[in-house]
């Protein structure tokens, strides 16, 4: 039975998506299928995935949709998802050949697994084999996403597999068809305010960061979509459990407000009064983004 899909965004990546499709093939465990979103890609992505298709390694769906932005693929990829278990692999990333085992083998030894278990996390790392940020602990053995970075102060990527049938559970994220960006921690944040994820501390993934990636061009991501980056402040004020986290979401959602000439903002907040207390450094924020955008160009 194949427990797991694995799936991957793609734009315009024809000329590195070969590398993600080689480390599926040599995968150590073969029980899984790779499902590629086109993401209204205007190269010869479909054509090459078709030869691979033609080829018969491994087990490959495909989907072409209109251009909707990176958390747009992310809602075809758990519409079209019918396995227990998914994991994302972004088309400029691959996996060692150990992934699927490791992911397999962990989720089959918890015995009895916890009614509000979502998944679990594993580690990214760097082509020279160094895991991005840090280890987890060893002796930790349920988080959440959000405690991992804030509570035991684990910094870097990590890799999240999670259960299908409780990610259908949410509202898919908004599409804003100016707009091409909605961080895809909203998500991860929802989930983490009613279910835990267990840790493998194994590498999943090996990342590579090209030019580009959405990670190098965050500036740029942050003045071109207000509205995305908006609804995820407004979830972070809503959902998270650290203060900081909302201090700091509360500075950024006067930035975006501004941007936005949203002047009911306040109105808007969950959190209005530290809203309004975040209110000069927000302004300040805006105009720094600005200024910054500005010289970019």
């Amino acid at each position: 039975m194949t427990a797991l899909t694995i799936f991957t965004p793609s734009y315009n990546r024809a000329y590195c998506l070969h590398q993600c499709y080689e480390s599926l093939v040599n995968q150590t465990n073969q029980h899984f299928i790779w499902l590629i979103i086109d993401d209204g890609s205007t190269d010869n992505t479909e054509t090459l995935v078709n030869s691979w298709i033609q080829e018969n390694k491994i087990q490959i769906q495909y989907h072409y949709q209109d251009n909707q932005g990176m958390h747009g693929a992310h809602n075809a990829a758990y519409r079209l998802i019918k396995t227990d278990l998914n994991v994302c692999i972004d088309s400029d990333d691959f996996m060692p050949q150990d992934a699927v085992e490791n992911i397999i083998n962990y989720w089959n030894s918890i015995e009895h697994k916890p009614e509000d278990l979502a998944g679990f996390i594993g580690l990214d790392a760097y082509k020279d084999g160094n895991v991005i940020g840090q280890k987890i602990p060893d002796n930790l053995k349920y988080t959440t996403l959000e405690e991992l970075h804030n509570k035991y102060k684990i910094t870097g990527d990590k890799k999240l597999v999670l259960k299908t049938d409780i990610v259908k559970q949410f509202p898919p994220y908004p599409i804003f068809p100016e707009e091409r960006f909605v961080p895809l921690g909203t998500l991860y944040l929802q989930i983490d305010k009613k279910y835990k994820l267990g840790c493998l501390n194994k590498v999943l993934c090996i990342v590579e960061y090209l030019e580009d990636g959405s990670s190098r061009n965050i500036i740029k991501q942050y003045f071109r979509h207000p509205k995305g980056f908006q609804y995820a402040r407004i979830n972070a004020l809503k959902h998270s459990n650290y203060f900081k986290v909302r201090l700091k979401n509360a500075i950024h959602y006067v930035s975006h407000s501004i941007q936005l000439k949203d002047f009911k903002f306040l109105n808007k907040s969950p959190k209005p009064l530290l809203t309004f207390l975040a209110m000069p450094l927000g302004i300040g924020l805006f105009l720094y983004v600005l200024y910054i955008n500005k010289l970019k160009k």
